[in-house]
């Protein structure tokens, strides 16, 4: 039975209070390193861990109180001038509140916690004591869990396209079954056991506070329920009026005006409905300042483990994002945020060499731009040089020799997503293995958005994620092969061509088309899903995935909609988003274009057009 059972809402809402209390703890103890004598500060760290001491009383977690509370009076001794705050005495805190945060995980699977270790209660009692605590070694952050071979290439089970158009849309197929690659093993190297307790990063990796499951709670503005409950009522009074209108044309009154009603309180629907569904929408948004807030201790924590004083800037933590995206884009922006202290800045001595600061600024931003999300990682360090890129994607087999030539600086900067892809030559706790990035990129695609780098060698990098504003709605280009329709997302059509026989030109044995003095291939949607290629496709669609611009073959399209995709569970191969309804209820298939590319199907070596 759970410790805490009747009382699992009440252990929610504490978990979700105090693990925002001690994010916000935890960037408050960042400012307070650099301003250690600022008593406004240490006044509301404290009252912040007083309160998550007090929720731990009352939950009776009794280990997580007695941790508090040693924690909580030598922020009192701090605060009270009784001690001067060094960076020993940080290292004891911030051990203290990375324990807390492990003890938030057992709470969340609703088991007490276990006693902190002897060695950091040993720590603060010798801190109260007022004896001198040698420097603790520099925490060794845990990297965010690497998905498995399935999760990365889309599949769950075996099923493939076969089964999922015989299973949603009927008629025969012909497809190639694909088998997933099991991404490079990674080694984990047994860290050296501390001599001293060490600061343990906030858990912003995968093993977080709720790793057991997902947060499926969200906070809601009470004006944004008032609103969706306004529209719902006037929706009920709009359908009331189509009920008496139904009434009155099954009694045979078709006059002018009852259909001018009809035309008019239909016409209102539609509006309300486009109304209601822009504010369920919103309800669904949250600030991504809730995110951010867990990176500025990382950063601190990296910085201190590799002797740099690295400080991380945050700005439009105010701009909102869809709910899930935010859990899910957590990974991703650990591994950039630590990828930018370790490779990105350079150490202090380098620095001062190079005419800059000591300290070095890393800048985490977020911004609205239309109907997307930009992310953006930036730091001052000393930049990454292409050559260097593709030198080493080389060594590693990742490229060929020729391929690395025929790339330019941007191409070049982009091998570092690359499975397997590192500039290190011995691993680390930090990095090293050649598996961060890649995550990264897989991860954002999952989120229907792209990342890509540049960099100025000498002045830093900068990487920038974008993303759709939601992924509950998307905008899409609906698209036919024969009869059976497709939809891509719109974000990535840059506009529609007519394919003529004679526009179609061979370059080493591939079709291609010349739009505006670029020669583009010509993908066919047929032979991307493994089916038989006949004739030539009367359409192009013209199509940026990722730094690669390509012509889509298709037979007609449909028009654009914005759809709602429903996940496809149990049967998904590499290539499908989900699946939606058209209006008149055929199944869609939503394609997921970068997925879909970079299968290899048997029909690719047929002729492209027949």
């Amino acid at each position: 039975m759970s410790d805490f059972a009747g009382m699992e809402d009440m252990l929610q809402d504490f978990l979700t209070e105090a693990s925002d209390l001690l994010s916000g703890v935890d960037n408050k103890l960042v400012d307070l390193e650099k301003r250690p004598d600022d008593k406004e500060l240490l006044n509301e760290i404290f009252r912040g861990f007083h309160t998550i001491k007090g929720g731990a009383g009352f939950l009776n977690a009794t280990e997580m109180v007695k941790l508090c509370h040693r924690t909580e009076n030598l922020f009192d001794k701090l605060r009270n001038a009784e001690m001067t705050l060094n960076p020993s005495i940080m290292d004891v805190i911030m051990a203290s509140t990375g324990v807390v945060r492990d003890m938030f995980a057992e709470l969340s699977s609703a088991k007490q916690p276990s006693p902190a270790d002897s060695a950091l209660l040993a720590s603060l009692d010798a801190v109260l004591a007022g004896e001198t605590v040698a420097a603790a070694p520099a925490p060794s952050t845990p990297s965010p869990q690497v998905p498995d071979a399935a999760s990365v290439a889309g599949f769950s089970g075996e099923p493939d396209w076969n089964q999922l158009f015989h299973s949603l849309v009927g008629g025969d197929t012909h497809v190639a079954h694909v088998t997933p690659v099991a991404p490079p093993a990674e080694v984990q190297p047994v860290p050296a056991k501390p001599a001293a307790p060490t600061p343990r990063p906030a858990a912003v990796g995968t093993a977080a506070v709720a790793a057991s499951a997902k947060d499926t709670t969200i906070r809601v503005d009470t004006a944004r329920l008032d609103q969706v409950l306004n529209l719902s009522g006037e929706i009920g009074l709009t359908k009331n009026r189509l009920t008496c209108l139904r009434t009155a044309i099954m009694q045979g009154k078709v006059d002018q005006e009852t259909i001018k009603d009809l035309d008019e309180a239909v016409s209102h629907l539609d509006l309300l409905v486009g109304d209601l569904q822009n504010a369920v929408m919103k309800t669904r948004m949250q600030p991504i300042g809730r995110l951010f807030q867990k990176y500025p201790r990382l950063a601190r924590d990296v910085a201190r483990q590799l002797g740099k004083d690295v400080e991380l800037v945050l700005s439009g933590e105010e701009t909102e994002i869809d709910k899930t995206m935010i859990e899910d884009l957590n990974d991703p922006l650990v591994h950039l945020i630590r990828n930018a202290v370790d490779h990105g800045v350079d150490g202090p001595e380098e620095r001062l060499a190079a005419g800059k600061p000591a300290k070095s600024l890393v800048h985490l931003s977020a911004e609205q731009v239309g109907d997307h999300i930009i992310i953006e990682i930036t730091d001052d360090g000393r930049g990454i040089r292409a050559d260097v890129i593709r030198q080493k994607a080389v060594e590693k087999g990742l490229i060929d020799i020729e391929t690395a030539n025929s790339l330019d600086e941007k191409q070049s900067l982009n091998l570092i997503f690359l499975p397997g892809f590192s500039t290190k030559d011995q691993i680390s706790d930090v990095s090293g293995r050649g598996v961060g990035m890649d995550v990264v990129k897989t991860n954002i695609q999952k989120l229907n958005g792209r990342v890509d780098v540049t960099s100025v060698v000498g002045q830093g990098s900068t990487f920038r994620i974008m993303l759709p504003l939601t992924l509950a709605i998307l905008p899409v280009l609906m698209v036919r092969l024969g009869t059976q329709p497709f939809a891509v997302p719109l974000s990535m059509v840059r506009e529609i061509l007519p394919i003529r026989s004679e526009d179609v030109q061979r370059v080493s044995g591939k079709a291609t088309m010349i739009v505006r003095e670029e020669v583009l291939p010509i993908r066919t949607l047929a032979s991307l899903i493994g089916w038989p290629v006949s004739g030539v496709p009367a359409f192009g669609v013209l199509m940026q995935c990722g730094e690669s611009n390509f012509i889509l073959a298709i037979d007609s399209f449909i028009g654009q909609a914005d759809v709602v995709i429903k996940p496809l569970h149990d049967i998904k191969p590499k290539g499908i988003a989900g699946a939606t309804l058209t209006g008149d209820g055929a199944i869609v298939l939503v394609l997921d274009m970068e997925a879909l590319l970079s299968v290899e199907t048997q029909d690719t070596k047929a002729a492209l057009f027949a």
